[in-house]
């Protein structure tokens, strides 16, 4: 990249997030252009990294996208395209194909983005997963019913979060749950609910190879915070814990099975509580939601977002050497909050080295050379969290906002 001829980075976001991305894009000499809603114009984007911007609705159409995208192109070269919303990953692979910028195309994009296509790759390279059935042939819909212990969950193939998943809990539930969906069935998937510790790893792929992964544990899994309620958290796992190993053992296996090249994921699993196993839940090419990006800061120092830009700048020719991480743990509170700007003053513990600030929302960071004691403060703050600021809006309400408000959730 020489100072006559920057790269050219277009930023495709439908919710607003991104903002570290962009602005070390631009500190690296890159010529920004980004792609939002109609809606999001008065959002808080960084203006000042920020080259040109281009706003379409929300229901704009496939070949109407490609159309205008390319129409940007006959005055703009495009080198880099990237997706900062896991809602336009899909989107930006599409857009790369069509105009042969490098980068994930839209086969390998289906792995990180479609629930289904992810469990079956994973099923076929022998990586565990959750018993399962594509709701579209209604004998084997039938046989999945009687081989397969109760409850089920039934979920979309393309969501973000817990949006759109229905657990199954009688039998007689499943076929009106079914009909619900009417034309639309063939884009969900039943699958067997497993009750067990729901982990997250936050990787850093380069050339194929896991070069930084990041280890928490939920304290309750997010379909049960989104559905039921209650305060997310979610800490470190220490390196000495057993499930450390085994996780950067299956998350290595997962993203080298799926082909992702360079890039930043965020990968779900299940330990088993029948049987201790980890099982694959879903992944996507994309930064974690709901704070998960400042947790892994300050804990590892490593800012997902930044690296993120310098992965797509150095590209297939260029250089990429991760940082070296801190050894810290650190722990997530966060909860919907009754009040608009809720004050957490009142949290005063040194620990704390991150305050949430974002409207209905309550939460804080705490990291510590003290697993302990990370832990500790993570309990006593969720409960403190339920009396002083805790509001509950079921997913349903989410969906109907078309996930304005994914956290929590991957």
């Amino acid at each position: 990249m020489s100072e006559t001829s920057p790269l050219t980075v277009l930023c495709i976001s439908t919710y607003e997030k991104g903002q570290a991305f962009i602005r070390e894009c631009k500190r690296q000499g890159c010529r920004v252009l980004l792609l939002t809603l109609d809606k999001l114009r008065d959002a808080n984007w960084p203006w000042e990294a920020i080259d040109d911007t281009f706003y379409i609705p929300r229901e704009i159409g496939r070949e109407d996208l490609m159309k205008g995208v390319s129409f940007i192109a006959r005055t703009e070269h495009l080198d880099r395209i990237v997706a900062l919303d896991d809602f336009d990953v899909e989107t930006a692979a599409m857009l790369r194909e069509h105009l042969r910028v490098p980068g994930m195309g839209e086969t390998t994009a289906r792995y990180f983005r479609d629930k289904l296509a992810e469990r079956m790759k994973a099923r076929n390279f022998g990586i565990l997963v959750p018993d399962f059935v594509h709701v579209v042939n209604d004998q084997r819909i039938r046989e999945f019913a009687q081989a397969t212990p109760l409850p089920w969950i039934l979920k979309p193939r393309s969501q973000a979060a817990a949006i759109g998943m229905k657990k199954i809990e009688h039998a007689d539930e499943l076929w009106p749950a079914i009909e619900e969906l009417t034309d639309r069935r063939s884009f969900y998937l039943l699958e067997r609910f497993v009750a067990g510790d729901v982990f997250h790893v936050d990787a850093i792929v380069w050339e194929h190879e896991v070069v930084f992964q990041a280890m928490h544990r939920y304290g309750q899994p997010p379909f049960q915070v989104a559905h039921g309620g209650g305060v997310f958290t979610t800490t470190s796992v220490a390196k000495a814990d057993p499930a450390w190993a085994a996780l950067e053992k299956i998350n290595r296996d997962v993203l080298r099975t799926f082909g992702i090249a360079r890039g930043v994921t965020h990968t779900e699993f299940i330990r088993s509580a029948a049987d201790g196993r980890f099982l694959f839940l879903e992944t996507s090419a994309r930064v974690g939601g709901a704070f998960i990006v400042d947790l892994v800061e300050a804990e590892t120092g490593v800012n997902l977002w930044r690296e993120w830009a310098g992965l797509e700048i150095a590209g297939e020719e260029g250089d990429y050497a991760c940082p070296a991480a801190q050894d810290r743990y650190a722990g997530l509170v966060l909860t919907l909050a009754r009040q608009a700007s809720p004050d957490t003053s009142a949290y005063t513990d040194p620990e704390i080295v991150f305050r949430v600030n974002k409207p209905n929302h309550a939460g804080l960071i705490v990291a510590s050379s003290d697993r302990d004691r990370v832990d500790a403060l993570v309990k006593d703050y969720a409960a403190r969290f339920m009396q002083d600021f805790n509001a509950f809006a079921h997913v349903s309400a989410l969906e109907r906002r078309q996930g304005a408000m994914r956290s929590p959730g991957p």
